[in-house]
């Protein structure tokens, strides 16, 4: 695991990312912003679950995340409008009067949790003419993206990056408790059947296996040979930067049959 690195001014500069506060019932949403085309599509980066456990057994007690791969796949996207949203909590544990541990434990994909996200980027987007959306979720924040866009009608593409599509799975997968306050994301599956889709898996992840990406479009009609790429050298959060812009060049899409996955090295 990376060591605790967080992401320097002088690299949300270079990206020309301005941060933003959010609130949002009883949460402070610490986000980052580029808006340079605002009649193009905003493309808009989740956060994975962060430092939410500090043993297998003892929750953390702050859950922002000690190596932010969300934000720094955000940074090195070329497109002029982007978007990172943290979760919940983090970065702002101690301005959100709401936060407790439940939220980045067994909460974490609770219906709150996703309206308090929702809400959070509504305000990003007051103000601006038919704003279209492409969600980028890693890790949890595949969970939230998706749930997001079972609820918004401005999605127009789901990107996926390790992502946790079925928590039940993988929870049972890790021999760990069920979440029961929380929902499962592979139940908005069949939601999603019209969005187009990719979903990148690691080849080395150990945290959520290669079926999971699998099951979830097994769900939707919408899928075909490649929409998962498998990107071989990549774990759970390493190995995705150096290949992140080539994989934006990858377009979601929609067909007919899951056949196999691509490879990407």
């Amino acid at each position: 695991m990376n060591p605790p690195q967080p992401v320097s001014p002088g690299m949300l500069l270079a990206a020309r990312m301005t941060p933003v506060e959010l609130e949002s019932d009883g949460f402070v949403l610490q986000s980052y912003k580029r808006m340079e085309r605002p009649d193009t599509p905003i493309r808009v980066y989740i956060e994975g679950d962060g430092h939410a456990w500090s043993t297998r057994w003892e929750p953390a007690a702050d859950p922002t995340p000690r190596y932010a791969v969300g934000l720094r796949l955000a940074l090195l996207d070329p497109l002029p409008n982007v978007v990172y949203l943290a979760r919940p909590c983090q970065y702002t544990r101690e301005k959100s009067p709401a936060c407790n541990e439940a939220y980045w434990t067994d909460k974490r994909y609770s219906a709150d949790m996703v309206a308090a996200m929702n809400q959070a980027l509504d305000q990003l987007l007051k103000g601006m003419p038919a704003p279209r959306l492409e969600l980028v979720g890693y890790s949890g924040g595949a969970a939230i993206a998706v749930m997001l866009a079972a609820r918004r009608h401005d999605v127009i593409s789901l990107r996926t990056v390790a992502g946790n599509l079925d928590s039940e799975a993988v929870n049972q997968y890790h021999h760990v408790s069920a979440m029961p306050l929380s929902q499962n994301p592979i139940a908005y599956a069949s939601a999603l059947a019209h969005l187009p889709q990719r979903h990148f898996i690691g080849g080395r992840d150990r945290v959520i296996p290669t079926s999971i990406s699998a099951a979830f479009i097994a769900h939707t009609a919408c899928s075909s040979d490649n929409t998962i790429v498998n990107v071989a050298d990549a774990d759970h959060q390493n190995g995705w930067e150096a290949v992140w812009p080539s994989l934006l060049t990858m377009m979601p899409q929609c067909a007919s049959a899951l056949d196999a996955t691509g490879t990407a090295k």
